[in-house]
């Protein structure tokens, strides 16, 4: 497998990333060893989590994710072969003391990193990511206490996720002029069905200074499979709120060039949305998830599908509007 720089990082990881959100949530530890044994079994090494998944699910408290993954990395003796990136930043509720668990100043990215590697059961993060941007804390810092634990050996590189351009650019302005580590990834909302917020600024921005990027939401929350196609086809999934706004005339219709586009590869909807995403210039790694080894199967089939130039042109024109309602 070809393998692609993350930033400059001196990382490679694979063109494709898995979304941990689903791993102790919609999908049960079993199935969750069962995606991540699938994943290795193919050759794909990337896993992307956070200390906050999944908190937002009843009885949950933050961390599921990781222990998840930290379990099955000590049953299959894996951790080496793996890169594994997680996020520090929000809201994780009280903790001990009263004190909110949430932001990125320094002692808290200390107190948080142990957290996340006890979960884990590893000594080291591939890539430690600031899960949103925290305006009250100045970005030094920020990037000092990622120093920190850069020079412990506790992380080996750090990245944004949510970040505008103008704050990864001020964040990139720090880094150099301070000697800190700089931020060698970017996590935006990016998909065939969300592309201006990322295209218009953050693009450009990643593309000059060498910054590796990693969307998530690459199947629009589902939408980009196919498998909604009316007002209220969603009604009572995980997801209902981020896939109804797509059902609309613009989205229906995209569905329906998805369609064609998918006919003439021999593919799915979901493929084609992966396979544009693998071949955008300037990315390096689709993030998405699965709650089935099918589901899985089926995104690393776009991993590996060539869309011919035509077909990318199409796409590329019938995406340019926004498909929300």
């Amino acid at each position: 497998m070809d393998l692609r720089p993350l930033g400059r990082s001196g990382l490679s990881v694979p063109p494709f990333c898995f979304g941990g959100n689903v791993f102790g949530w919609t999908a049960d530890e079993a199935t969750s060893f069962a995606l991540l044994d699938r994943l290795t079994e193919t050759g794909f090494t990337f896993i992307d989590t956070a200390d906050v998944y999944s908190r937002w699910a009843p009885g949950h408290q933050g961390g599921e994710s990781e222990a998840v993954i930290g379990r099955w990395l000590k049953a299959r003796g894996s951790r080496d072969r793996m890169v594994i990136a997680t996020k520090v930043g929000m809201e994780m509720g009280q903790g001990p003391s009263g004190d909110s668990r949430k932001g990125l100043t320094g002692p808290y990215i200390e107190r948080a990193v142990e957290e996340s590697l006890r979960r884990l059961q590893t000594d080291r993060i591939d890539l430690y990511q600031s899960h949103t941007d925290d305006a009250g804390t100045p970005l030094e810092e920020t990037l000092s206490a990622y120093d920190r634990l850069i020079r412990a050996g506790k992380v080996r590189a750090i990245g944004a996720s949510n970040y505008t351009a103008a704050r990864l650019r001020e964040a990139l302005a720090v880094s150099a002029r301070e000697g800190l580590p700089r931020y060698e990834s970017l996590q935006p909302e990016y998909s065939l069905a969300e592309r201006g917020g990322y295209e218009a600024e953050l693009e450009p921005l990643c593309r000059e200074e060498g910054i590796g990027v990693i969307s998530y939401f690459s199947l629009a929350a589902g939408f980009l499979t196919g498998k909604y196609r009316q007002e209220g086809a969603a009604a009572g999934r995980a997801r209902e709120a981020r896939v109804s706004r797509y059902l609309n005339p613009n989205g229906l219709a995209f569905l329906d060039l998805l369609d064609e586009v998918a006919r003439d590869h021999g593919a799915t909807p979901a493929q084609v949305a992966i396979a544009w995403l693998v071949a955008r210039p300037g990315l390096t790694a689709p993030i998405a998830s699965a709650t089935s080894v099918a589901q899985l199967d089926e995104i690393l089939g776009g991993v590996r599908l060539t869309l011919d130039p035509a077909a990318v042109a199409r796409l590329d024109t019938a995406s340019g509007s926004s498909l929300k309602g």
